[in-house]
């Protein structure tokens, strides 16, 4: 399966990002942009997300493999993931550690999670538009607004929906996400058996996100003994959204 990549820059090391759910590789364009004057940096849309292809089932190893064919060619990566796609990035570390020369894993942990109730709200909100009396995007985001109050989420969501010549459609597989959300916010421990990841480990949290915790202190330090933790104050669960230089400044002095 070949997943859609974006490439910013053309010199320096490779810098490679995964972005969470309902997201896309150009979430990170904003980052990207400031690294591309000294590093390769590679957007990747993840499967079932953006414009890479969608799969049957939600498997975080299968997509950590995934993930893992598209960036061979680069060679080592710094690979930086968010939320889903820090998952994503941390399975790919564990399976796959000759294509990861460092990895910076953002806000969320190597554990699984009680609840996705959230995500499935925000899901069948979206599956319940009826996309085939929305003319504008602006609708859209009128119809939403009532479920999804919050403007940066809403506006967030709604990058998702694209326009082709027989109407709009959601570019990510909601239909696939609902029915796994309980695959989506757990993770797959048993599979990965005993493995480690020996490289350098940046863990980035948000300072007002209940993502990362004390509790899940101990399966990071299993995992990936050589990480380093980091806490950004006035960020929540998408910090790289809501505190990017704080982030960006972070992110430098721990690549390459």
């Amino acid at each position: 399966m070949s997943l859609h990549t974006t490439v910013l820059g053309d010199h320096g090391p490779t810098v490679a990002f995964a972005h969470g759910l309902f997201g896309q590789g150009k979430n990170w364009t904003q980052i990207a942009k400031a690294l591309s004057a000294d590093h390769r940096v590679v957007l990747i849309d993840m499967p079932n997300h953006g414009r890479s292809p969608w799969t049957e089932t939600f498997d975080y190893l299968d997509l950590a493999d995934q993930v893992a064919e598209t960036l061979r060619p680069e060679g080592e990566v710094a690979l930086v993931g968010h939320s889903m796609g820090g998952k994503i990035a941390m399975c790919l570390a564990l399976r796959h550690p000759e294509l990861v020369e460092r990895l910076a894993v953002v806000d969320i942990a190597p554990v699984a999670y009680d609840s996705g109730r959230e995500f499935v709200g925000y899901i069948e909100t979206m599956r319940a538009l009826d996309l085939t009396r929305i003319e504008r995007r602006d609708q859209a985001e009128e119809a939403l607004r009532e479920a999804v109050p919050n403007p940066v989420v809403r506006s967030f969501l709604l990058q998702n929906l694209r326009r082709t010549d027989d109407g709009w459609h959601w570019q990510v597989n909601l239909d696939l996400l609902g029915e796994e959300m309980a695959g989506l916010v757990g993770w797959p421990d048993a599979e990965l058996g005993e493995s480690s990841y020996d490289g350098p480990v940046l863990w980035v949290g948000g300072a007002d996100s209940d993502y990362i915790s004390d509790e899940s202190a101990g399966e990071m330090d299993r995992r990936f003994p050589r990480n380093r933790r980091v806490l950004i104050k006035g960020a929540g669960h998408w910090v790289h959204s809501e505190q990017p230089e704080i982030f960006l400044e972070v992110l430098r002095r721990f690549l390459p």
